[in-house]
């Protein structure tokens, strides 16, 4: 019996160049300014990858494999809790689509093949609204936000 899977897309428009976002997505020395992460890879197709935190422990929380690299308009890859990275139906897939739009980028990140009211799922539609929002605030103010904010108490 296979499990009910899901996806989640999500789509933004920054004052940017596609090669620009493109580098924010891939760069790790970038990354980390407005992801408080490091995406690592040396980005070839069947290679790996890793989502490493950016402080001291240099905690590796997502690993996955490079799918598809075409700079400037599409990176793919697969996406995995390292916990779960041997078993490759744990794995879901991020799809980067960059596009010129004008005088902008439209960026649209779609995270499919996910097990539907998993852990993943859950965690990722929190977390790629806020990491977009910070990538965009980052390429058009040079900060990015506080990606690990949480609520204020009422």
């Amino acid at each position: 019996m296979t499990k009910e899977a899901t996806s989640f897309v999500y789509v933004t428009y920054i004052a940017s160049t596609p090669e620009k976002v493109f580098e924010a997505i891939s760069n790790p020395e970038i990354t980390r300014r407005y992801w408080g992460h490091e995406n690592v890879s040396d980005w070839k197709p069947g290679s790996t990858w890793e989502h490493i935190r950016a402080n001291d422990e240099r905690t590796v929380n997502i690993v996955g494999k490079v799918i598809e690299f075409s700079p400037p308009n599409r990176l793919v890859i697969s996406w995995a809790s390292p916990a779960r990275a041997d078993n490759p139906e744990s794995h879901s897939r991020v799809t980067f689509e960059i596009e010129e739009y004008e005088d902008m980028v439209r960026l649209t990140v779609a995270h499919d093949e996910l097990e539907a009211d998993g852990d993943m799922a859950k965690g990722i539609s929190k977390g790629w609204p806020v990491v977009l929002s910070s990538l965009k605030s980052y390429l058009e103010t040079g900060s990015g936000l506080d990606v690990f904010a949480k609520p204020k108490a009422a």
